[in-house]
Parts: structure tokens; sequence; C-alpha cells
């Protein structure tokens, strides 16, 4: 597994199912399925240190993961507000 990041240093992380992502998704993001049996240990995998933009269709499993990634000591957590279906450049 490996998290593209982009070039301001951020990971950008899509929540949603690999057959959403494959449907369109936000170009650099990584999908990590948040109903996935390993999605805490691609978590896991990513730099605390550094921030994360988490994004889903329409904001409700991001707003989950990004709680969930704040309690896993992550410092910087972005939720996109609306989701990919806001999302103005697809």
């Amino acid at each position: 597994f490996q998290s593209k990041t982009t070039e301001e240093g951020v990971q950008l992380i899509d929540v949603r199912t690999p057959n959403e992502y494959n449907q369109g998704n936000i170009k650099g993001a990584t999908n990590m399925d948040y109903f996935g049996d390993n999605f805490e240990n691609q978590l896991n995998q990513l730099d605390k240190s550094k921030p994360v933009l988490v994004y889903c269709a329409s904001g409700g499993r991001s707003g989950k993961a990004a709680r969930l990634m704040q309690k896993m000591g992550f410092t910087e957590v972005y939720d996109l507000r609306g989701g990919f279906n806001s999302w103005p450049f697809k």
C-alpha cells in the first residue's frame, strides 16, 4: 500500500467504495474503503504529522473517518463538506 501525496504534502483520502471511486474521484486521491476490513490498518500507513483531506460521496463516512483519525492521533484532518457530490471540478 502506498499513499499518494500532493505537492503541498496533503494526504488526500477517498473513503468511498472502490466502485464509487472508479466512477470518478479527485485527482491524486488514495482510495481507502471506509467499510473495508482493513480500513484502520490503511489509516495507520499514513503520516499522522501531515495534513489529511478526507472525502466520501456526501460527507457521512468522511465525517466518521475524520473523527476516527483524530482519535488515532492525526494532527490535522479536514473533511470535504458535501463530499464528492459537491466537488465542482469533476
